[in-house]
């Protein structure tokens, strides 16, 4: 097993593509370059997660949470204008958002653990 499989953030952001899949992709009234997009960027969410717990530095892992964190706000993104379009209702994007915020929390928190951390200043004496 891969270590990245072991991490409920990366199993919430699978369900939340595969939801995404199911239930926006098959939508009739999606026009190509939104499905294309919404698919790529759900996708993204899981693919970078992956891949950022391949790396051996905090700072490239942190990155690829980082890149990970962007794909939410961008299915976020596309699925209030569908809303606004009334593409899909109120209550799938209310939906699909309340998922989205909590993968980006889980991610929020792992990015916050993997910043390097401050080393605490030397003490200066006043100069005379």
């Amino acid at each position: 097993m891969f270590g990245f499989e072991r991490l409920e953030v990366y199993k919430k952001a699978g369900e939340f593509n595969l939801e995404i899949r199911k239930d926006m992709l098959s939508n009739d009234k999606l026009d190509r370059v939104s499905r294309d997009q919404l698919r790529r960027a759900a996708m993204s969410i899981m693919l970078n997660i992956a891949e950022g717990s391949s790396r051996f530095s905090d700072a490239a892992e942190r990155n690829f949470y980082v890149i990970a964190r962007g794909s939410i706000f961008e299915c976020v993104s596309i699925l209030d204008l569908l809303c606004v379009e009334q593409t899909i209702s109120a209550d799938q994007q209310k939906y699909f958002y309340a998922k989205a915020e909590e993968i980006s929390k889980m991610l929020f928190k792992m990015i916050r653990d993997l910043q390097p951390k401050k080393s605490p200043s030397p003490n200066k004496s006043p100069s005379l």
